[in-house]
């Protein structure tokens, strides 16, 4: 039997006040967000929140911005704080996981081809089995060496890399249709 958690991984308001910050995604990560939300609360499903800490800037704890983004109004089972990419380094996520013979890991969350695909992959590496909800993931563009990449060719990029590997990458519907 598959018993689940869903992790929301840094949908915090420490990324407002970084550079790189755009709104043009924003609408449809919320509604993704909340219908995902809303899918796993009403089966039972524990919500994970995970938010990234730094020692200063706004990803620091002393900034007042490691708070849930404003859209979100569910009430986490459990919070972990984490200090790198993943969601496990030294959070407590996985023994709260395995106390609760929890198996199965649905990811969400702010920069999809960071934090939530390096969470995914560490999941994986665990033996979890992942579903990875990159409807419900927001990014931003990124360049390197001149070439930009923009927030959905980041997005294919990494169910690209995860699909058949690390995840099975599913939409907000087929996730909440899978639980049913």
């Amino acid at each position: 039997m598959s018993r689940t958690a869903l992790i929301n991984i840094d949908t915090q308001q420490s990324f407002v006040h970084k550079d790189f910050w755009q709104t043009q995604d924003l609408p449809a990560f919320e509604q993704a967000m909340l219908r995902l939300i809303a899918g796993c609360e009403a089966a039972t499903i524990p919500v994970v929140d995970v938010f990234h800490v730094a020692g200063s800037g706004p990803f620091s704890l002393e900034s007042g911005f490691v708070t849930p983004m404003p859209f979100l109004r569910h009430r986490a089972a459990v919070t972990f704080h984490k200090q790198v990419h993943n969601a496990f380094t030294d959070t407590g996520l996985d023994r709260w996981l395995r106390a609760r013979d929890i198996n199965h890991v649905i990811i969400c969350g702010m920069r999809t081809e960071q934090c939530c695909e390096t969470t995914a992959r560490v999941a994986s590496d665990l033996g979890y089995r992942v579903t990875f909800v990159s409807e419900a993931t927001l990014t931003f563009p990124m360049t390197h060496k001149g070439i930009t990449l923009d927030s959905e060719t980041l997005r294919h990029r990494t169910e690209t890399v995860l699909a058949d590997r690390f995840a099975e990458i599913k939409t907000v519907t087929q996730t909440l249709e899978s639980l049913a």
